[in-house]
């Protein structure tokens, strides 16, 4: 039986909307919009590259606490926006581990550490231990790791059933990644403002009790994932052992803001109410 609250994205005032629900045991619990149309997925990017990162760590060709970026910091601090790099600029703000500075370039800097590492150039790396298994065929990255990738819903549906149920990690590498890493950090979470603490795992955002945030008011406080920019998100709720996808054309901004949380919150009640 498809999700009937899917049908909430047609009130998105938006051109173009899909999503879809897929279970932590791989199931399609409901999709809605065109599922297979390509949209940019601007920072959703980022859990992608994270996980091919986490790949060429497991695979031995980078170390989680070798240096990488700015002095002093490693391919965790990177990956948990605590390098100290600014957001969009080689420009170091603060010392690695004091601060959560959400950093595109730190991203950008992951992919050229492990391009390096790997001579493979990071796109190529991303298509061979991530997308491919996956059978991902219709997501490509056209540039940064932390912004220019495109994809569709129903090749991120099957990126979050990997994510509940790792085939291409070890579970306990996944379970770093959805775990906060230097808790008690403060930070900006962008277009949400200062969070005390700004909470991150290794290349997903973490929920904890953040408020306003972009997930629902019942999404459970291990719920982990991302937003983009390009009006697109991927959450995943352990508790309720699912995850959502929605892909959007229009850009992030107060529409988001008010339309997703219930959206979220629409979708949890009716998977806790066995659907």
């Amino acid at each position: 039986m498809s999700l009937q609250s899917l049908a909430l994205t047609e009130n998105w005032p938006v051109p173009t909307a899909a999503a879809a629900v897929v279970r932590a045991d791989g199931t399609l619990a409901g999709s809605h919009g065109p599922t297979g149309q390509r949209f940019p997925l601007a920072s959703v990017t980022k859990p992608l590259a994270a996980y091919a990162v986490l790949v060429a760590y497991e695979e031995g060709a980078i170390d989680l606490d070798e240096p990488a970026g700015p002095e002093g910091a490693t391919v965790r601090h990177l990956l948990a926006h605590t390098s100290g790099l600014a957001f969009d600029e080689p420009r170091v703000m603060a010392a690695p581990g004091t601060r959560r500075i959400y950093s595109n370039t730190g991203f950008e800097a992951l992919g050229d550490h492990v391009a390096k590492a790997t001579d493979i150039p990071f796109a190529d790396y991303l298509h061979q231990a991530v997308l491919e298994p996956l059978g991902m065929t219709a997501t490509t990255l056209e540039g940064s790791p932390a912004k220019d990738g495109v994809s569709t819903v129903d090749d991120l549906v099957r990126f979050a059933a990997e994510v509940q149920a790792p085939r291409l990690l070890d579970a306990r590498t996944v379970l770093d990644a959805m775990t906060v890493t230097y808790p008690g950090l403060t930070g900006i979470l962008p277009g949400y403002g200062h969070q005390r603490p700004n909470d991150w795992g290794l290349g997903f955002e973490i929920r904890d009790g953040k408020s306003p945030h972009w997930t629902g008011a019942s999404s459970s406080p291990r719920t982990f994932g991302h937003f983009g920019q390009s009006g697109t998100f991927l959450w995943i709720d352990p508790d309720a052992r699912a995850a959502c996808v929605a892909l959007t054309d229009r850009p992030f901004g107060a529409w988001a803001v008010q339309a997703w949380p219930p959206f979220t919150d629409a979708v949890l009640a009716e998977l806790r109410a066995g659907a």
